[in-house]
């Protein structure tokens, strides 16, 4: 089987010996190190590490204090981890419409969607390339709104060489399957020395020193042996990304002109990291999204489908009080069309040539 991803963390080794001999496995130095690489990487001043992607977007949105009633605006077509942090955070979700272009949030929807209880913009980033934040960054200060970049699938991605994450609170997930791993933990980026500082304190159980407590808190934080496994891999980040690049290009050649596959692409003046290579099985392809993905599997080229719905679309949410479904029939559309094939760093040329020759036979030919 070609997985649709693989995790490599051979060069971790060395640290998380270092960290083992130590004796100090929980947060400390190592933490302090990965924090300080990230933050050069997502050009902001402050990084600071806890122990997931979810848990990320849930300190951010706490640390710019949200009302009960207030609204955060965000995809549609996203991980659940996005909506469940809106409400573990106390706050309402609204949602607005998404382009194919970028499978990201459309500003003109998000216009549209904005209303007196609107706190939050969270844009999601999603499959390793930028919301059009051009557009969404200006309307978010328009009506002084937070941006909490949900950044979970685009560590190194820019929009005009703006890197994801440093428009506001940039969330990051280093989860196991993601361009840059941890194992678990994630990363808030940010620019505010007021509130890296909060979220710092909101980590370790709201403590600014031992039992001194300035606020109700949790433990959010990562530990020296998560850490250490990550730093490696950012020090390659460059590397990674560019055969990432690469395999992306190789697969969009191939693929051209497949009967009825739209394949993805780089937008101008965005650079992508290609977290998920996505094509999306319109309507006149010879075999519908499914039934490719079922043959992918049988001739073992692995494949992944995200996301099968809207993520408000569950039995658990339908009649959340505090999920606000919409109308989002672009949306609604991608999840029966989208289907993400293998483009990590460790596929060979054979690979390629297999993942190609597959969907080609599979879509007639």
């Amino acid at each position: 089987m070609i997985p649709i991803t693989v995790v490599d963390v051979d060069d971790a080794e060395p640290l998380v010996t270092e960290v083992l001999r130590s004796g100090h496995l929980a947060q400390g130095a190592m933490v302090e190190r990965l924090e300080d690489a990230f933050a050069r990487t997502a050009g902001t001043k402050h990084a600071v590490a806890v122990n997931s992607g979810t848990t990320a977007l849930v300190a951010a949105l706490k640390a710019v204090e949200l009302r009960p009633e207030d609204e955060v605006i965000t995809s549609p077509f996203t991980f659940a981890a996005t909506l469940n942090a809106i409400l573990e955070a106390g706050a309402t979700a609204r949602f607005a419409d998404i382009r194919t272009d970028d499978f990201c949030l459309d500003p003109d929807a998000v216009a549209t969607a904005i209303g007196p209880r609107t706190a939050v913009l969270m844009p999601v980033h999603l499959y390793g390339q930028t919301a059009d934040m051009g557009k969404l960054a200006p309307l978010a200060d328009e009506h002084g709104l937070h941006v909490v970049e949900d950044a979970a699938q685009a560590v190194g991605a820019a929009f005009r060489g703006r890197r994801a994450g440093s428009y506001g609170l940039g969330c990051f997930s280093l989860y196991a399957t993601k361009n840059i791993t941890t194992a678990e933990g994630g990363i808030i980026a940010c620019d505010d020395d007021t509130i890296a500082d909060r979220i710092r304190v909101l980590r370790n159980q709201g403590m600014r020193g031992k039992y001194r407590y300035e606020m109700v808190g949790h433990n959010y934080r990562m530990t020296d042996l998560h850490a250490a496994v990550g730093i490696p891999q950012l020090a390659k980040l460059d590397q990674l990304t560019a055969r990432r690049q690469s395999n992306a290009a190789a697969l969009s050649a191939g693929l051209a002109g497949a009967g009825g596959l739209t394949v993805p692409a780089a937008l101008p003046g965005r650079s992508h990291v290609w977290h998920q290579y996505t094509v999306l099985v319109g309507p006149d392809a010879a075999v519908g999204r499914d039934e490719l993905a079922a043959k992918l599997t049988e001739r073992g080229v692995g494949n992944g489908i995200y996301y099968p719905k809207l993520v408000f679309d569950h039995d658990c949410y339908r009649s959340h009080p505090r999920v606000i479904a919409s109308q989002a029939p672009v949306a609604a559309s991608v999840t029966g069309q989208a289907l993400s094939l293998p483009v990590h760093p460790a596929l060979s040329q054979s690979d390629m040539d297999k993942i190609i020759g597959d969907v080609r036979q599979i879509m007639g030919e």
